[in-house]
């Protein structure tokens, strides 16, 4: 400070405080500009991101959904195809009516 007194003398130092608090306040307020600016831009590209990724999800559960679906009739039809096949390979027991019958009737 003693330097600055004796170099600029002591009316020229109020003069210099002042352009440097000016230059301060200026380079202060666009650093906020930029903030600003980059927060804007970065809330756009943010609200795009968050939007897709909401489709993106809407659409997987979709998918998910018709999956589940698919799989429960696929199910079900396995389930029905199992039980006709063990209904078909069931020996076949003739009826006991008709053994009867067959006894009492001979062939000819």
């Amino acid at each position: 400070m003693l330097l600055a007194l004796l170099f600029f003398g002591s009316k020229a130092i109020p003069d210099i405080a002042k352009t440097l608090g000016k230059g301060m306040r200026e380079f202060k307020k666009a650093t906020n500009e930029i903030k600003r600016e980059i927060n804007d831009h970065t809330s756009d590209i943010k609200k795009d991101i968050d939007e897709v990724k909401s489709t993106v999800n809407r659409e997987t559960n979709k998918i998910k959904h018709d999956l589940d679906e698919v799989s429960s009739a696929v199910d079900k039809e396995t389930d029905q195809i199992r039980k006709d096949l063990e209904d078909v390979s069931k020996p076949i027991e003739p009826d006991p009516e008709s053994k009867k019958e067959i006894k009492d009737h001979p062939e000819d």
